[in-house]
């Protein structure tokens, strides 16, 4: 007899009981192994002088015999042999799988009774070895391991407490399954899925990999994909680690395969899809039968995808569901129209979207009137994808939508979309103002909308809608009269003040107190893009309380009470400049007059201007700053001098003028910020010097536009250039000429020089600096007619003086 007949395991390792065991098991008789592998032989064969050996074992000794270029010879005799022919021993053959089958019985009874009695974890695992071992040998071993009933005990070691009995559980119904459906069946029985399914959650790494590939195998079996994909979070999981950085390659691979697997049926397509996993869904929706195209589509449309998924989908699937739009069924039109409102929610997908030719269907689609027409709920849904397309910020005045080239800037198709904004639901008619705000964002697109809007006399229909009971309309209708008021801001402010309540609407969302909504971002906005000079319009404001709501607001932001959100700088910009309106009325309304002193205007603005990185605050406080300063010359309280006494006037050496304080250097009255607005009391001339070395021409020319007042000629203005010489604000009055940035900048920067040169060692001192002489003569050349008499007078003032460089660096020196 030879050794025991696995002879895999060293009969030390086990314990008493299962060494007993052993010896039942029939011992491997010495004719059953190769003399050349000194393995049992399955397929044995006989050579010409009565040797037997293993088929492949012998076939590869004579080929050896060939390549050493030697006669064939015996392995064991090592005698030549006439012949190579190889006669099949089928007694042998039989007794030697007779013997196995015994041999396997009696092991797979052994593991019966080991697996059912709660052995020792080392006779587990030897017994599911076995197991696997005679499974790897033959097909029909793994239908014995079936028909004794082991699949069932092998599933119950998954729950033992041993983590190498759980992984070589795994293993073993791993080996179990492979190419056997019957068995795979066995393995899928009660609730051993879902008890595999936690393995890939395990902390586990070898745990995870054999639970995945266990998961693998039945996945090849059809009749288990449904049942896989079933249990709760599997599919997730599975996506979950095919797309890991941490698993292993062959995790990873498994993992994708079994998905593969488990995509050949719709409801584990869609658990994919939503786990992120588009891929099979778009293939699906791309090469499948037309049901289960319409089936994709509509499940898409029902998504939330991430921004990334968006782009992925748009450019996978983006023209089929276009085409689909464009000549597909009712039925399939709206599952496309619903998967397209998804995709093109984000801007670069929305892009691709315009690309595959999306437009034309879909203007097509809200147009079209009669039998063909679309029903309303799925025009809402082709608004709703316009609006988003809209939104991407495309040229769409070079999109045509038609052979006749118009596009969606073009008169008549804004017209309809007028025209059905005033003839549907709450829905649809918030969607296609939202199309409208988006065409109105960009300054090139809007010049036509307002042009449409005025040739079809829409512009009160849209005011309307500022009353509308829907917040979204009312949003969107405030948005987009906000982005056409730099346009037709005088026609918006004659509707608002002959209509009865949208200006009382607009104000009343300005004072809601739930923080700051977009919806109050867009009202102020509008408000404050209306004309400055219609002081109608700013009493009909006054007469709602626009100012008091405004202040309040401004000082609620002042003091943090009222915090920064996403719609906190348009909101503040809005009320500044509303509230602003009130300085460009000041001039003879007392009534104006008390109300900005009420609301300190001055040290309002002056506060606000300080406000950096705002620079429409900090632009539209300069000017505010400017108006108030005009109006202190008038404010100013003159010193009361007494009339001289009877005495004075007999003896003139009795009637010395008294020495009066505290007056206006500029104003030579009694100032303060408060009630004559003076910037000089208000500390404001440091502050708007600061504010000329803005990047920003616009807060520069608004800055300017405020010192300037403090060398108008109602004023001081030998005091004003002393005050901006302390200030430090000369030098770059200076500057701004010198670079000449802009026209107006260039005409303001002229005026306040030539008015700074009046001042002799001011004029000077500045005689001898070229580039400033450069700048007046390019003034007085290239500037309007205004500008070169007041370049030319600066000139003069310069070159009234004698060329006094020279004494200069003496005296420097």
């Amino acid at each position: 007899m030879a050794e025991n007949w696995d002879g895999n395991y060293d009969s030390g390792n086990l314990s008493e009981e299962s060494h007993r065991d052993n010896l039942r098991v029939e011992p491997i008789y010495e004719a059953f192994l190769c003399p050349l592998t000194r393995q049992i032989m399955r397929d044995p064969v006989t050579i010409e002088n009565g040797q037997t050996f293993e088929r492949e074992a012998i076939e590869e000794w004579f080929k050896k015999c060939r390549d050493s270029r030697r006669r064939p010879t015996c392995p064991l005799t090592h005698k030549e042999l006439k012949s190579t022919e190889l006669n099949p021993s089928i007694a042998l053959r039989n007794t030697i799988e007779e013997w196995t089958k015994r041999n396997e019985a009696a092991q797979l009874d052994k593991a019966c009774r080991i697996l059912s009695l709660g052995s020792s974890e080392v006779d587990i695992l030897q017994s599911l070895d076995d197991i696997s071992y005679i499974c790897q040998k033959s097909k029909s071993s793994k239908h014995a391991v079936r028909n004794a009933e082991l699949i069932p005990m092998i599933s119950d070691m998954l729950k033992s407490g041993s983590r190498k009995v759980r992984f070589e559980s795994l293993k073993t119904l791993r080996i179990v399954a492979e190419d056997d459906d019957d068995n795979k069946e066995a393995i899928a029985a009660g609730d051993n899925i879902r008890t595999i399914v936690k393995f890939l959650s395990r902390e586990h790494s070898q745990e995870r990999e054999e639970a995945v590939s266990l998961l693998y195998e039945l996945s090849k079996s059809e009749s288990l994909c449904e049942k896989i994909g079933g249990v709760s979070g599997a599919i997730l999981i599975l996506v979950g680690m095919a797309s890991s950085k941490s698993e292993n390659s062959l995790t990873i691979e498994r993992a994708d395969k079994t998905l593969e697997n488990l995509g050949k049926f719709e409801n584990n397509v869609r658990q994919m899809a939503e786990n992120g996993r588009l891929q099979p869904l778009l293939t699906l929706l791309l090469e499948g039968s037309p049901e289960t195209q319409l089936s994709m589509a509509a499940y898409l449309g029902e998504l939330v995808l991430s921004n990334d998924v968006k782009v992925f989908v748009a450019q996978t699937a983006g023209s089929i569901l276009v085409e689909v739009m464009r000549s597909g069924s009712k039925q399939a039109r709206e599952a496309a129209l619903k998967a397209l409102n998804q995709i093109s929610s984000y801007e670069t997908s929305a892009k691709i979207l315009i690309h595959a030719g999306i437009l034309p269907p879909l203007v097509k689609d809200l147009f079209t009137v009669g039998v063909n027409q679309l029903p309303m709920r799925l025009k809402e849904v082709s608004a709703t994808v316009l609006a988003n397309i809209v939104s991407s910020g495309a040229n769409f005045e070079k999109i045509p939508l038609d052979q006749d080239h118009r596009t969606l800037v073009s008169e008549d198709i804004v017209h309809n979309l007028l025209h059905l904004i005033s003839n549907t639901g709450p829905a649809i008619e918030c969607k296609l103002l939202q199309v409208l705000v988006g065409l109105t964002s960009s300054s090139s697109t809007c010049i036509d909308i307002v042009a449409a809007i005025r040739s079809s006399g829409a512009t009160i229909s849209i005011i309307q809608f500022v009353e509308a009971p829907q917040r979204d309309v009312r949003v969107a209708a405030i948005k987009l009269l906000h982005n056409i008021s730099p346009f037709m801001g005088q026609e918006l402010a004659d509707a608002l003040r002959g209509a009865a309540g949208q200006l009382s609407s607009l104000i009343s969302v300005i004072a809601e107190n739930n923080g700051i909504s977009e919806e109050q971002a867009a009202a102020v906005g509008l408000l404050a893009g209306l004309p400055e000079s219609d002081s109608v319009l700013t009493r009909r404001l006054l007469d709602e309380g626009a100012f008091r709501i405004a202040s309040s607001k401004v000082t609620s932001i002042r003091q943090g009470i009222t915090r920064g959100g996403r719609f906190f700088t348009p909101f503040l910009e809005g009320l500044v400049n509303v509230f602003s309106r009130l300085t460009y009325i000041l001039e003879g309304d007392p009534e104006i007059l008390a109300l900005a002193r009420e609301y300190n205007l001055a040290a309002v603005y002056i506060d606000l201007l300080q406000m950096n990185g705002l620079d429409k605050v900090q632009r539209v406080s300069a000017l505010a700053l400017r108006n108030l300063s005009r109006q202190s010359k008038h404010l100013t309280r003159l010193p009361v001098v007494p009339e001289p006494g009877f005495f004075c006037s007999i003896f003139p050496c009795l009637g010395s003028q008294p020495i009066i304080t505290g007056l206006c250097r500029i104003h030579h009255g009694f100032c303060s910020v408060k009630e004559s607005f003076c910037l000089l009391e208000g500390k404001a001339v440091e502050k708007l010097v600061a504010c000329l070395d803005h990047t920003n021409e616009k807060v520069v020319e608004a800055a300017l536009a405020a010192l300037c007042t403090l060398l108008d000629d109602d004023v001081d203005i030998n005091q004003g250039v002393s005050i901006l010489d302390s200030a430090e604000g000369i030098k770059p009055i200076l500057e701004i000429l010198r670079e000449n940035r802009t026209e107006a900048l260039r005409q303001q920067a002229v005026w306040a020089v030539e008015r700074i040169l009046r001042k002799e060692e001011i004029a000077y001192e500045i005689s001898g600096d070229q580039n400033v002489g450069t700048a007046l003569v390019e003034a007085f050349r290239h500037g309007d007619h205004r500008t070169r008499q007041i370049a030319e007078r600066a000139l003069k003032h310069v070159d009234k003086l004698p060329n006094f460089s020279g004494i200069f660096t003496k005296m420097g020196q």
